[in-house]
């Protein structure tokens, strides 16, 4: 018992002496503001390790940028350059050279007394108002002209020698040299001296490396459709109809006369009594001339 008042005694006389309060007050707010110091220095580490993470994707070329690049470009699906798709009509169809007689006649445009292929495809609204035409790919204004006979121009050039031409538009809202995105409206639809009978309608065309592909072949298809397009075959197509485009009036003209010697052909051949007799007429009209000479 006299040991523990020994030691009560002691500790009240030791909390007596004034620095003990200070001392241990100084003591214990040099303990909390370590702690926070330590609670800071662990957050900062948490931001490093996503650092890490941002530098680790820029390591591997896959930053938010060149993501957002490649969808817009690379990766668009080709759209119909109008707003409403179900509201319009393919007025003119593209000229195919596998096409059938029928197909490749109705894709012939007369020009005076020519006829030219269509390169593209004519769209008009149905009920034959204007409507706006609209980029069908991101890509860059290479050119804005007026033409005397195709009416206004705009061609839009992308990736790898791909094209896209749209003509007999007014109200242009882009110049040579704008960079247009998917869907942004050009110019308004209007008319060509080229071809009178669409009316109102926007020519439209796509071209690889300068050879024109049918468009109703790629709507909703990715851009990459364009890029595995065989130059070879799509030469094939931009020769053959030029070919035809000159055999088309004269070929016209003959088939009538062909199938009509195709059908005097068999008759002559089955009426053996008439060839003969008509023969022997042939005859008796020449004897007497030789009995008179």
């Amino acid at each position: 018992m006299r040991e523990e008042e020994k030691k009560r005694s002691s500790l009240q006389k030791f909390f007596k002496k004034r620095w003990v309060f200070p001392a241990i007050y100084l003591a214990s707010a040099a303990l909390l503001i370590s702690m926070i110091f330590w609670y800071q220095a662990s957050g900062d580490n948490t931001a490093d390790d996503s650092n890490l993470t941002e530098d680790s994707q820029e390591l591997t070329g896959m930053d938010n940028n060149d993501a957002a690049i490649e969808v817009n470009q690379s990766f668009e699906n080709i759209s119909v350059p109008v707003k409403n798709e179900e509201e319009v009509d393919y007025i003119t169809q593209f000229y195919d050279a596998n096409a059938s007689i029928e197909e490749q006649e109705a894709a012939l445009i007369v020009d005076g007394n020519t006829y030219r292929p269509n390169t593209g495809i004519d769209i008009a609204m149905r009920d034959g108002s204007e409507f706006e035409v609209l980029a069908s790919l991101s890509g860059k204004v290479s050119a804005v002209r007026n033409d005397s006979l195709l009416g206004n121009v705009i061609e839009v050039e992308h990736e790898n020698g791909v094209k896209t031409i749209y003509q007999s538009i007014k109200d242009i809202q882009v110049k040579s040299g704008d960079t247009v995105k998917q869907g942004q409206v050009l110019a308004t639809s209007g008319t060509s001296q080229l071809n009178k009978e669409a009316k109102n309608h926007v020519h439209f065309e796509i071209r690889k490396d300068n050879t024109a592909l049918n468009p109703l072949d790629f709507f909703g298809q990715p851009f990459t459709a364009l890029e595995n397009v065989k130059e070879e075959a799509a030469e094939t197509e931009q020769e053959e109809p030029a070919n035809e485009m000159e055999q088309d009036p004269a070929a016209g003209e003959s088939e009538p006369q062909e199938t009509g010697a195709e059908d005097d052909a068999p008759s002559q051949g089955t009426d053996t009594e008439e060839s003969q007799s008509r023969e022997n007429e042939a005859e008796d009209t020449q004897a007497p001339q030789l009995t008179d000479e």
